[in-house]
C-alpha cells in the first residue's frame, strides 16, 4: 500500500511540475493539477497540503541531487579543466533529466523567493555561484585557464548560457544533452574561430 501511495505521490509531483513549468506557478491552480491527474481537487489534499508544498518538494529534491553532483566534482581529484567540463556536463544532464524542475527554478525563483518558505532558493543561487567561481579560480590558478580571465564575468556567461538552454533544448530531440555539452564546451574552452 505504501509503495502505491509513493508512486501516486511521485506521479502527482510530475504532473504538477509539468504544469508549473508550462503555465507558471501562479497560473496553475490546484484544480488544474487535479484535473490533469484525473482526480477531484479535494483528493489532492490527501497527498499535499498546498501547491506550495508541491513546488517546494519538486525544487528541493531536484536541487539536492544537482548540488550533490557538484559537490562530488569539487571534491574529486580531476584536474581543474576536467572538473569544469564535468560541471557543464552535469548541468546539461540536469536540463535533460529534470527539464520541468529547471524551468520552474528559472522562471519562478524570484517570485517564490519572496516567501520565507523558499528562502533556501537564494542560498542555492549563492551556492551555485560559489561552485562555478571555485572551478574557475582553480582553473586560472593551475594554468588550465587564462590568467587574464574575469572569473565573475565568465561565471555569469556560463550561468546564463547553460541554464537558458531549458527554453530551447528538447530532450529526445536531434541533439542529446551530451551533444549540446560537447558543443558548448568547445565554444567555451576553445572558442569559435579556427
Amino acid at each position: 500500500m505504501a509503495e502505491t501511495t509513493q508512486t501516486r505521490r511521485e506521479e502527482l509531483l510530475q504532473i504538477a511540475a509539468e504544469l508549473f513549468a508550462t503555465k507558471g506557478f501562479k497560473n496553475t491552480t490546484v484544480r488544474d493539477i487535479a484535473d490533469a491527474a484525473g482526480i477531484l481537487s479535494g483528493s489532492l489534499y490527501h497527498h499535499f497540503d498546498s501547491k506550495e508544498s508541491m513546488v517546494d518538494e519538486i525544487l528541493s529534491s531536484f536541487q539536492e541531487e544537482l548540488f550533490g553532483a557538484y559537490a562530488g566534482i569539487l571534491a574529486g581529484t580531476d584536474d581543474p579543466r576536467a572538473k569544469l567540463e564535468a560541471a557543464v556536463r552535469v548541468s546539461f544532464e540536469a536540463i535533460d533529466h529534470h527539464r520541468d524542475e529547471v524551468a520552474i527554478f528559472q522562471n519562478e525563483a524570484d517570485y517564490l523567493g519572496t516567501f520565507d518558505r523558499f528562502a533556501y532558493l537564494a542560498d542555492r543561487n549563492q551556492q551555485s555561484r560559489d561552485v562555478w567561481l571555485t572551478l574557475l579560480r582553480e582553473g586560472v590558478a593551475s594554468g588550465a585557464l587564462r590568467k587574464d580571465l574575469d572569473v565573475e564575468l565568465v561565471y555569469r556567461f556560463i550561468r546564463d548560457t547553460v541554464w537558458v538552454a531549458v527554453r530551447w533544448y528538447q530532450p529526445g530531440g536531434k541533439l542529446s544533452h551530451h551533444d549540446v555539452a560537447d558543443q558548448y564546451l568547445t565554444i567555451l574552452l576553445d572558442g569559435i574561430t579556427t
